[in-house]
Protein backbone atom coordinates (compact mmCIF):
# COMPACT_ATOMS: atom_id res chain seq x y z
CA UNK A 1 0.00 0.00 0.00
CA UNK A 2 0.46 3.67 -0.37
CA UNK A 3 -0.08 6.12 1.82
CA UNK A 4 0.03 10.35 1.89
CA UNK A 5 0.85 12.04 4.89
CA UNK A 6 -0.10 15.93 5.06
CA UNK A 7 2.10 17.91 7.23
CA UNK A 8 1.35 21.24 8.87
CA UNK A 9 3.95 23.05 7.08
CA UNK A 10 4.37 25.41 9.95
CA UNK A 11 5.98 22.25 12.06
CA UNK A 12 8.71 21.43 9.58
CA UNK A 13 8.48 17.92 9.93
CA UNK A 14 9.59 16.70 6.47
CA UNK A 15 12.74 18.78 7.19
CA UNK A 16 13.03 16.98 10.14
CA UNK A 17 12.30 13.50 8.61
CA UNK A 18 14.94 14.01 5.56
CA UNK A 19 17.37 15.25 8.64
CA UNK A 20 16.88 12.02 10.86
CA UNK A 21 15.53 13.89 13.79
CA UNK A 22 12.15 12.49 13.52
CA UNK A 23 11.93 8.51 13.10
CA UNK A 24 8.27 8.42 13.92
CA UNK A 25 5.34 9.85 12.59
CA UNK A 26 2.67 9.84 14.87
CA UNK A 27 -1.09 10.32 14.56
CA UNK A 28 -3.66 11.02 17.01
CA UNK A 29 -7.06 10.32 17.08
CA UNK A 30 -10.55 10.39 18.64
CA UNK A 31 -11.59 7.56 16.23
CA UNK A 32 -9.74 4.00 14.36
CA UNK A 33 -9.49 5.89 11.00
CA UNK A 34 -6.54 5.87 8.42
CA UNK A 35 -3.67 4.54 9.23
CA UNK A 36 -5.07 2.57 11.57
CA UNK A 37 -4.94 -1.56 10.69
CA UNK A 38 -3.61 -0.45 6.98
CA UNK A 39 -0.48 0.62 7.01
CA UNK A 40 2.22 -1.93 7.59
CA UNK A 41 5.99 -2.39 7.71
CA UNK A 42 6.86 -2.97 3.83
CA UNK A 43 4.75 0.31 2.59
CA UNK A 44 5.50 3.90 0.95
CA UNK A 45 4.41 6.75 2.64
CA UNK A 46 4.75 9.98 0.53
CA UNK A 47 4.98 13.23 2.57
CA UNK A 48 3.60 16.75 1.73
CA UNK A 49 3.21 20.02 3.50
CA UNK A 50 -0.53 21.10 3.49
CA UNK A 51 -1.12 22.90 0.71
CA UNK A 52 1.74 21.53 -1.29
CA UNK A 53 2.72 19.02 -3.65
CA UNK A 54 4.31 15.62 -2.31
CA UNK A 55 7.98 16.55 -1.89
CA UNK A 56 9.40 13.03 -0.22
CA UNK A 57 9.05 9.78 0.69
CA UNK A 58 9.93 7.29 3.06
CA UNK A 59 9.50 3.39 3.78
CA UNK A 60 7.49 1.76 6.68
CA UNK A 61 9.79 -0.45 9.14
CA UNK A 62 7.65 -0.62 11.90
CA UNK A 63 3.99 0.26 13.33
CA UNK A 64 2.68 0.22 16.83
CA UNK A 65 -1.41 1.29 18.05
CA UNK A 66 -2.52 1.96 21.41
CA UNK A 67 -5.58 2.19 22.76
CA UNK A 68 -5.37 5.31 25.02
CA UNK A 69 -7.32 4.74 28.34
CA UNK A 70 -6.43 8.67 29.95
CA UNK A 71 -4.04 11.12 29.97
CA UNK A 72 -1.87 9.14 31.87
CA UNK A 73 -1.74 6.95 29.19
CA UNK A 74 -0.80 9.41 26.23
CA UNK A 75 1.79 11.06 28.45
CA UNK A 76 3.72 7.38 28.53
CA UNK A 77 3.53 7.57 24.80
CA UNK A 78 4.75 11.01 24.67
CA UNK A 79 7.60 10.59 27.28
CA UNK A 80 8.88 7.13 25.26
CA UNK A 81 8.75 8.13 21.86
CA UNK A 82 8.12 11.95 21.96
CA UNK A 83 11.57 12.48 20.59
CA UNK A 84 11.62 10.54 18.08
CA UNK A 85 8.36 11.70 16.59
CA UNK A 86 9.53 15.34 17.29
CA UNK A 87 6.06 16.14 19.27
CA UNK A 88 5.61 19.83 19.15
CA UNK A 89 3.72 20.23 22.48
CA UNK A 90 4.56 17.34 25.19
CA UNK A 91 2.19 18.58 27.84
CA UNK A 92 -0.59 16.61 27.05
CA UNK A 93 -2.68 17.87 29.97
CA UNK A 94 -2.74 21.21 27.78
CA UNK A 95 -4.05 19.16 24.79
CA UNK A 96 -7.68 19.21 25.77
CA UNK A 97 -9.54 16.25 24.75
CA UNK A 98 -7.72 13.06 25.32
CA UNK A 99 -6.61 11.20 22.13
CA UNK A 100 -8.40 7.80 22.25
CA UNK A 101 -5.49 6.25 19.61
CA UNK A 102 -2.18 6.58 18.98
CA UNK A 103 0.23 5.19 15.72
CA UNK A 104 2.97 5.29 15.63
CA UNK A 105 4.72 4.55 12.19
CA UNK A 106 8.68 3.77 11.71
CA UNK A 107 10.19 5.55 9.00
CA UNK A 108 13.33 4.46 7.28
CA UNK A 109 15.60 5.86 4.30
CA UNK A 110 13.86 8.97 3.70
CA UNK A 111 14.54 11.08 0.53
CA UNK A 112 13.41 14.02 -1.42
CA UNK A 113 11.19 12.78 -4.23
CA UNK A 114 13.25 14.67 -7.66
CA UNK A 115 10.21 15.87 -9.09
CA UNK A 116 7.95 16.80 -6.55
CA UNK A 117 3.70 16.48 -7.59
CA UNK A 118 0.16 16.75 -6.95
CA UNK A 119 -2.07 15.00 -5.67
CA UNK A 120 -5.91 14.84 -6.11
CA UNK A 121 -7.37 14.17 -2.26
CA UNK A 122 -11.34 13.99 -4.18
CA UNK A 123 -13.21 11.83 -2.20
CA UNK A 124 -10.62 11.39 1.20
CA UNK A 125 -12.54 14.32 2.59
CA UNK A 126 -11.42 18.33 3.27
CA UNK A 127 -9.56 17.73 6.14
CA UNK A 128 -8.28 14.54 6.09
CA UNK A 129 -4.22 14.36 6.43
CA UNK A 130 -3.84 10.66 5.67
CA UNK A 131 -4.71 8.87 2.82
CA UNK A 132 -4.18 5.37 2.08
CA UNK A 133 -4.23 4.17 -1.76
CA UNK A 134 -3.28 1.03 -3.26
CA UNK A 135 -1.27 2.59 -5.66
CA UNK A 136 0.04 6.33 -5.70
CA UNK A 137 -0.26 6.91 -9.10
CA UNK A 138 -4.17 6.37 -8.54
CA UNK A 139 -4.35 10.03 -7.02
CA UNK A 140 -1.32 11.64 -8.72
CA UNK A 141 -2.23 14.57 -10.99
CA UNK A 142 -0.01 13.99 -14.14
CA UNK A 143 1.57 17.40 -16.04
Amino acid sequence: MDHVAIMNPSWKMIDKIIDGKKTIESRWYQTKRDPWDKVKPGDVIYLKDSGKPVTAIAKVIKVEQFEIKDMDAAQKIVTKYGKKICIVNSDCKTWGKCPKYCILVYLARPALIQKPFQINKEGFGTGNAWLTVANIDDIKIKT
